[in-house]
């Protein structure tokens, strides 16, 4: 179990070393062609040390690496600003977010799919602009030091998330909803009703897959907490678990931990409502709203 910024520099090492191998070159030979020693070369495929953005480039020049999108991943990784995409935004609020939520935003906005089971709150890429503002302020309302202008900051960066799944291509999003999630009243009655006709219109979207885990289901595994699976179309090797806490997130990168939350997830995918009696079962809470 780690924190984002330690899984990060793993995760892009493990990505480098493989380049390395399949480049056929031994860290020795990389570390000469770059003209470092070969000890740099080590520490930063063991993650033991931070890397700078250019000496990954430095490093993807040498391995040939000549796709893009996998380019650019690893460069964000890196803690890049650079490139085009649906990324860097987020830097202009460097001074409200704390680092593992913008580790978070930097892994949400480059991954090609999303799997996340909620208990308690509508997923974030999918609630309204007042729902987010109730949620928001009931999260950091009870923390010290809270102003309306952080709130106002955290909610926009709440909503600018949001474009992953308007993004060319967009975000596949698979969401698993406890039905306490479309129970629970927050922000009122009104916003209530906006938030769950929101999740109706989403829930048409090609790239939503939405489902509701009814009270009927009884016990299931999702009742330990909440997490998101984040994927990546050009290496599985970057794929990672996030647990998400009040003050910060943890990051399962463990090929055991993968295996078992996507696992556990395709169990709550069977035991939930299929997509299209999900939808009536929402639109049926919120025609009772």
């Amino acid at each position: 179990m780690q924190h984002g910024p330690a899984v990060r520099r793993r995760k892009l090492g493990a990505e480098l070393r493989a380049l390395r191998t399949g480049a056929g070159l031994t860290s020795g030979e990389a570390a000469r062609l770059v003209g470092w020693h070969q000890s740099k070369v080590s520490r930063i495929e063991t993650g033991a040390s931070g890397v700078k953005p250019a000496d990954v480039r430095l490093l993807l020049d040498v391995y040939e690496v000549d796709d893009s999108q996998l380019r650019e991943l690893l460069l964000v990784l890196a803690g890049s600003d650079e490139g085009g995409g649906r990324h860097h935004w987020w830097h202009a609020y460097r001074g409200v977010l704390p680092p593992t939520y913008r580790d978070f935003i930097s892994l949400e906005s480059q991954a090609s799919a999303m799997r996340t089971l909620e208990i308690s709150v509508v997923p974030g890429l999918l609630q309204t602009p007042e729902y987010a503002r109730a949620v928001t302020r009931a999260a950091v309302g009870g923390l010290d030091g809270e102003t309306d202008e952080r709130l106002d900051a955290l909610v926009e960066v709440r909503l600018a998330r949001q474009d992953v799944l308007r993004a060319d291509p967009p975000l596949e999003l698979a969401a698993v909803l406890d039905e306490g999630v479309l129970r629970r009243e927050i922000g009122g009655p009104e916003v209530m009703a906006r938030q769950l006709r929101r999740l109706v219109e989403a829930a048409r979207l090609p790239q939503v897959r939405l489902q509701v885990l009814p009270f009927a289901a009884g016990g299931h595994i999702g009742i330990t907490g909440p997490f998101v699976i984040f994927s990546f179309s050009r290496t599985s090797d970057l794929d990672v678990v996030v647990l998400d806490h009040l003050t910060s997130s943890l990051y399962l990168e463990r090929k055991e931990d993968l295996r078992a939350y996507t696992e556990a997830f395709n169990a709550l995918q069977i035991h939930a409502l299929s997509p299209e009696d999900s939808l009536d079962y929402i639109a049926g809470i919120g025609d009772g709203a």
